[in-house]
């Protein structure tokens, strides 16, 4: 129980020291981060519930008023902004990531970890981080798609990073990836 608690407060605090690589502010008031990799790492080396309450911790971190988000932003209105969307998808995200690895233990880690990654930090993230785009920028779907479209290259990166991370994790510290426990 004390080591879950442990490693859910770790994970929460990797995705707030991603916050400090400089974000890429973008036309649609949404910044490119690395915070998505920590989401994606959540999943990939805690597992669907642990990783998820991670990134439930950290959003209520910057609900609260931490300047937790790239760029030092926290608080309430976030999360009626244009990335309003991305944070609610966040722990969604970091749940299907841990999901596909959990269920996928037949296939090399590496390999279950970047689709679990692609899966939920980009398929599963973006379908809200789109949605809260429209309504917020009071777009049409297909509009706010267009405007996620410059995420993509770069969260791909980030999917085959956490891939092999979570493998290099497994093969060091074997019992540290709780995925595949």
């Amino acid at each position: 129980m004390e080591r879950n608690v442990v490693l859910i407060a770790l994970f929460a605090a990797l995705i707030a020291v991603l916050g400090l690589i400089p974000k890429i502010n973008l036309i649609s008031g949404v910044p490119i981060t690395a915070q998505s990799l920590g989401v994606m790492l959540c999943g990939t080396v805690l597992g669907a519930r642990r990783g998820a309450l991670a990134v439930l911790l950290f959003l209520l971190l910057v609900a609260l008023g931490l300047p937790l988000l790239a760029g030092g932003r926290g608080g309430l209105g976030l999360f009626v902004s244009p990335s309003a969307g991305f944070l609610i998808g966040f722990p969604i995200a970091a749940f299907v990531a841990g999901l596909v690895v959990e269920k996928l233990k037949a296939i090399p880690l590496t390999a279950s970890a970047i689709l679990g990654a692609v899966l939920g930090g980009i398929v599963a993230l973006y379908i809200p981080g789109i949605i809260g785009m429209a309504i917020t920028l009071e777009k049409s779907l297909p509009e706010a798609a267009m405007l996620a479209l410059p995420f993509l290259p770069g969260d791909l990166i980030k999917a085959g990073i956490a891939g092999m991370l979570t493998a290099a994790l497994a093969k060091a510290r074997p019992d540290a990836v709780l995925s595949r426990a």
